[in-house]
């Protein structure tokens, strides 16, 4: 050996182990869209790193829709590969959730999944034909006549009947696998009241989701305003809204794009899941989807959720597939009509019946997804798989993204004949609808009230600078056409003040072995103001003080006491 050789040897440190032993096999996951990331990284979770299996990620190039991939990748705290790199390096398996040719370049046995429930849109530019559902064409499974996936994960049966219409080469490839996504979702369920605490929906209040794919059939490609009409539409104490935005969406546009333009429904009361995580949340949590014919929708149906359908995109599905069933057959929402009139007629109408016979052929092998897809996976890699089946973790909770809620709402209702008070508000939104009752806000925005608009001002704060009675007694004498004025004094108490000089406490009462009731300020000063236009002419403090009040939200009634007190 040379004195050169014999020095650089000497200089060169001893290869570092880590803290667990060298892998056994090393798992290539293989991402080309955030829709396709979110999925994979789920399924890889049946890889146990305690037997020896180590999972990497890269990038397969090509996608119109691959924007803020490495940033995702990086945040989950994936070891990243770039595409090159890959191709080049040795790995025992390469698992994805979308196909392409060029994943050929890998040079290990490669099974592809599903990202969504089954396989059902039409895309020519990425397949090639006007025919062929994406995943399942020749173009993405074939190069140079050669099938390139080892395995070919379908949800059901009958997409290998389908398969073999389209690319019959490929049909002895096609492994039933069900959807492990859908089995998370169902697993889940139990979480039901955990997932509704963290979107804000307690106290009575449904939950409606509006769920859009992408694309000009989406529905938000046919109906763009439909978010802000909805949270018009409904009354805020009985209703909750939320959206789900395919990643295909946040991609193309960009968050800040898709913010923008949903801002003025979330400055109404919208709230917005992000694209990587909660909208199986939200799936659970809600009561009501209003969707298209995207997977979010479909798995929302599966879950027998009341579901209507504002867009079927009928233009852009396998006529042969079950979401185009689905598509035909899913009651309608007309968005140009009385969306709550709509919402409660849906509900007395609900059937889950009614799709399940199309549920049932798309979404096959319930319960069984992870112990198929992780006994294919540890055969190839050449592992003994784990002795007891996986058993799907519940999902995230859901973190979504809100404004602060609306500080101005319009006002209907009236005394009923059981002796409470309806009340419905609904968020003032500029420009779409006129005033149906009287307007009651909050005093968290600028404090200038044009003559004779407001009728009832509600204080946020409880712990504020100025004390309740100071500020109450400010605030009238400021606006003297107002005739109700609230400042919370707890959670469940509120100081009045009424026209003419009037000061009430009330207190919500909170019947046996139930939860501590929350008393919204400016909804008890809507509902005292509701009660008082009934019979202007009667003097309010010896009534209500007597009586109580009954305020009605929907079927929730909340009972409040009041007592006078002296200014």
């Amino acid at each position: 050996m040379s004195l050169l050789s014999r020095i650089v040897q000497r200089h060169v440190p001893p290869r570092r182990r880590g803290t667990w032993p060298e892998p056994r096999a090393r798992v290539l996951g293989i991402v080309r869209t955030l829709t396709s990331a979110t999925r994979l990284l789920d399924v890889l979770t049946l890889l146990r790193p305690e037997d020896g299996i180590e999972v990497s990620y890269t990038i397969n190039p090509g996608s119109a829709f691959a924007a803020g991939l490495e940033e995702y990748l990086a945040g989950v705290g994936a070891e990243f590969v770039p595409w090159r790199e890959a191709t080049r390096r040795r790995f025992d398996l390469a698992v994805a959730c979308t196909v392409n040719a060029s994943m050929r370049r890998v040079g290990c046995p490669l099974i592809v999944l599903p990202h969504g429930a089954g396989y059902n849109r039409l895309v020519p530019e990425t397949t090639g034909d006007a025919s062929s559902p994406a995943g399942l064409s020749r173009r993405e499974l074939m190069y140079w006549g050669r099938v390139v996936p080892s395995a070919i994960g379908v949800s059901h049966e009958e997409q290998i009947d389908r398969l073999a219409r389209i690319c019959p080469p490929a049909a002895s490839r096609a492994l039933v696998v069900g959807d492990w996504c859908f089995d998370r979702i169902r697993a889940s369920a139990a979480r039901r009241d955990v997932y509704r605490a963290r979107l804000g929906v307690g106290g009575g209040r449904r939950l409606v989701v509006l769920h859009s794919t992408w694309g000009e059939h989406s529905l938000l490609g046919r109906c763009p305003d439909l978010p802000l009409r909805l949270v018009g539409a409904l009354p805020v104490d009985e209703y909750a809204v939320a959206a789900v935005l395919h990643p295909n969406v946040w991609a193309w546009h960009r968050p800040l794009g898709v913010y923008e333009r949903l801002a003025a429904a979330m400055d109404a009361g919208l709230m917005v899941i992000p694209p990587q995580e909660g909208w199986r949340a939200a799936i659970i949590a809600s009561d009501f989807v209003i969707g298209d014919h995207g997977s979010t929708s479909f798995y929302s149906a599966a879950a027998d959720r009341v579901t209507l359908l504002a867009a079927t995109g009928l233009d852009e599905v396998d006529p042969a597939s079950p979401t185009a069933d689905f598509a035909r057959t899913a009651p309608r929402l007309d968005p140009d009509g009385d969306l709550h009139e709509q919402l409660r007629q849906a509900a007395r109408q609900h059937s889950p019946e009614r799709l399940r016979d199309i549920v049932d052929r798309q979404l096959g092998a319930r319960g069984q997804a992870g112990s198929i897809v992780q006994k294919w996976m540890y055969g190839h890699l050449g592992i003994d798989p784990p002795p007891r089946p996986p058993r799907p973790a519940p999902v995230p909770d859901p973190v979504p993204r809100r404004h602060t809620a609306p500080s101005t709402y319009d006002v209907t209702g009236g005394p009923l004949p059981d002796g409470t008070v309806a009340v419905t508000r609904r968020p003032v939104v500029e420009g779409l609808q006129e005033a149906r009752g009287f307007f009651a806000r909050n005093d968290d925005g600028p404090l200038v009230l044009p003559p004779k608009s407001v009728e009832v001002l509600a204080r946020t704060v409880v712990d504020a600078e100025v004390p309740p009675v100071e500020w109450v007694a400010r605030t009238a004498e400021r606006f003297p056409d107002l005739n109700v004025v609230v400042a919370p004094l707890d959670d469940d108490r509120c100081l009045l003040w009424l026209r003419g000089g009037h000061l009430l406490e009330a207190h919500a009462v909170r019947p046996w072995g139930t939860p501590r009731p929350h008393l919204d300020a400016l909804l008890l000063g809507s509902a005292v103001n509701l009660w008082w236009l009934a019979d202007p002419t009667r003097d309010p403090v010896p009534e209500l003080v007597t009586a109580g009040l009954g305020v009605r939200t929907g079927e929730r009634v909340l009972r409040v006491e009041l007592t006078e007190r002296r200014p």
